[in-house]
């Protein structure tokens, strides 16, 4: 573990000697974060799309580069994209 400043180190020490106590409100925000994230990850549908194999080569590189299988990159990208979270930078000129 890093070093802890003082104040880091005080909430440290008072979590783990059980004087912290979650709030009502961050129940809630818990519960709700959760079902986002339930939802958001949910694998329902499929869909076939076509791309150049140029494109396809692209996106394993840099889902490669991230870790991860390309299918879940272009997952993201679209999740991102819809939510409003990736936008596209040239239609700003």
């Amino acid at each position: 573990m890093s070093k802890l400043d003082p104040y880091e180190k005080e909430i440290l020490d008072a979590f783990e000697s059980g004087k912290l106590k979650i709030s009502k409100s961050a129940k809630q925000k818990i519960k709700r974060h959760t079902m986002v994230a339930e939802a958001t990850f949910k694998k329902d549908a499929r869909i076939n799309i076509r791309l150049s194999s140029r494109d396809l080569r692209s996106l394993q590189a840099k889902a490669l580069m991230e870790g991860m299988p390309y299918q879940t990159l272009v997952s993201s990208i679209l999740h991102k994209f819809i939510d409003g979270q990736l936008v596209d930078k040239s239609a700003n000129k």
